[in-house]
């Protein structure tokens, strides 16, 4: 039998912690969630939350960090852009834990003007530069804007909102109806 390193069960408690910490943002907000309730969650003490993260703040940036793990577009055919894309947005939210995170960004940021530069950094760290790469590269703010604009009004329609036509589309129906407008988006091309 070997013994456990203190080294491994910080790791190891860091992780509980952060496991516990994305189900309860996920279930109740930024705001309602509790570093007490989160502990509680972990089986510790609330004081070693506050150890390993400092703030709630800090335990909810480390909690919901995002990589929307876009593809290297210029590897993709330019008349399939749109469609790439938005089967990747529905591979985020349509499974975890990424799905988890995404939506309680998306909750919390509606609620919460502070957690707002969280979305803005995933916007200008990786959705500007993906966009960059095509068009008019003075334009790309602008059409950056319109995608995450078209992929967040679906995600709230469909996992806040719950609204049931758009619950009800495939994800084919949404590729085949959001691609070509994103592709229009993207490269100006219908």
């Amino acid at each position: 039998m070997t013994e456990e390193t203190p080294a491994r069960r910080s790791d190891a408690t860091r992780a509980a912690i952060k496991e516990a910490a994305r189900r309860r943002f996920a279930a109740e907000g930024y705001r309602k969630a509790t570093i007490r309730a989160i502990a509680a969650d972990a089986g510790i003490d609330p004081a070693m939350v506050m150890r390993y993260y400092g703030s709630k703040e800090e335990l909810f940036s480390a909690a919901v960090e995002v990589d929307l793990g876009l593809p290297d577009l210029n590897a993709v055919a330019p008349g399939t852009l749109g469609e790439v894309l938005t089967r990747q947005f529905l591979t985020l939210w349509e499974r975890p834990p990424t799905s988890e995170i995404l939506l309680t960004l998306l909750r919390s940021a509606v609620t919460d003007e502070a957690l707002v530069a969280k979305i803005q950094q995933v916007f200008v760290e990786q959705v500007s530069p993906a966009v960059l790469r095509f068009g008019d590269p003075a334009d790309a703010p602008r059409r950056a804007g319109l995608v995450v604009s078209q992929f967040l009004g679906l995600a709230l329609c469909r996992y806040v909102l719950r609204l049931p036509p758009v619950v009800a589309l495939t994800e084919d129906r949404i590729v085949a109806d959001v691609a070509p407008v994103i592709q229009r988006y993207l490269t100006g091309e219908a």
